[in-house]
């Protein structure tokens, strides 16, 4: 996900004078050495200055630039947060903060690296829209629309490296503002949105093999979240597993039991998502998120008591 996102970006900036990249003490790479070395005058490296790169975005996109400001996700909202909700969405400015690594890829890094309340934080800002890609290929088309056709700022959560491609053949179109059918089923519903959807769809494939028809919907954008779309989901299933990479609180969970509530939905909602805590262990992402109470195993099972009860 991260190599297309600088290819896209360099592809959009090729054709678009107005598209400028600022980073915070990363290092390019892919095309995005290109861009740099193509378009010097537009690629700035702040170094450790998370909150100077956002400025500096805000003075650029008051100059008609089109800003995409890019680093590790827990330094590109937590650090210059109140850069964020006053040069940016104060004057709802068309900059896109890209949080690269969100979630809890960067397990061995630590908690300081890990971004488990961000959808949260950034859902609770006036004008800021929160974008959450599953795949490179979601993730070129959100970004050209952050080019091109977003009015305000954006904070799009990313995952890191090799991540499959999960919606080529899907065909409900990616739209912003609307959730996505991936897979259609009519026994129960999976929601989840971002990298973690690769798990979701693996273990809609092991209900399916029980005899069981399962719905998946990727929810990418959840701020503005999609009301209408998910009140038909609602609606349609009484059975419904929200997965997501993510605290409870603020998170997709909360705004569809929110949502739930003011339509009288007496759809039984369970929720995978990670626990309040900062979880003390070195290993990998995979081992991180089982820490944490997910897994493929853990959907699976959720499913199977739903679908059984």
């Amino acid at each position: 996900m991260r190599n297309k996102f600088a290819d896209t970006v360099y592809e959009i900036g090729s054709k678009d004078k107005r598209i400028c990249v600022l980073v915070a003490d990363i290092s390019p790479a892919g095309s995005m050495v290109y861009f740099r070395e193509k378009f010097p005058e537009r690629f700035v490296n702040t170094g450790v200055a998370e909150q100077s790169m956002i400025g500096i975005a805000a003075g650029l996109a008051l100059n008609g630039m089109r800003p995409f400001c890019y680093t590790i996700a827990t330094f590109s909202l937590f650090r210059p947060f109140e850069m964020i909700r006053v040069d940016l969405a104060y004057q709802n400015l068309p900059v896109t903060v890209i949080g690269m690594g969100a979630g809890i890829i960067y397990s061995t890094l630590g908690s300081t690296h890990h971004t488990m309340e961000d959808i949260s934080i950034a859902s609770a800002v006036p004008n800021l829209t929160v974008l959450a890609p599953c795949d490179p290929l979601e993730m070129a088309e959100a970004t050209r629309w952050c080019a091109t056709k977003s009015s305000g700022p954006v904070y799009m959560r990313l995952g890191k490296a090799g991540e499959p491609d999960l919606t080529g053949k899907c065909s409900s179109k990616f739209n912003i503002g609307d959730i996505r059918l991936i897979r259609e089923g009519d026994d129960i519903v999976l929601l989840s949105y971002g990298t973690i959807l690769k798990k979701v769809l693996e273990a809609a494939d092991a209900l399916e093999k029980l005899g069981k028809s399962v719905a998946v919907v990727n929810v990418h954008t959840l701020k503005p979240i999609d009301k209408v779309g998910l009140s038909g989901i609602l609606k349609k299933f009484n059975k419904v597993i929200v997965i997501e990479e993510h605290v409870a609180h603020g998170g997709l969970s909360s705004k569809l039991k929110e949502l739930a509530y003011e339509c009288s939905s007496r759809a039984v909602i369970k929720v995978l998502h990670l626990k309040d805590e900062f979880i003390h262990f070195y290993g990998s992402y995979d081992g991180l998120l089982e820490k944490h109470g997910i897994s493929v195993e853990r959907i699976i099972s959720c499913g199977k008591a739903l679908l059984n009860g």
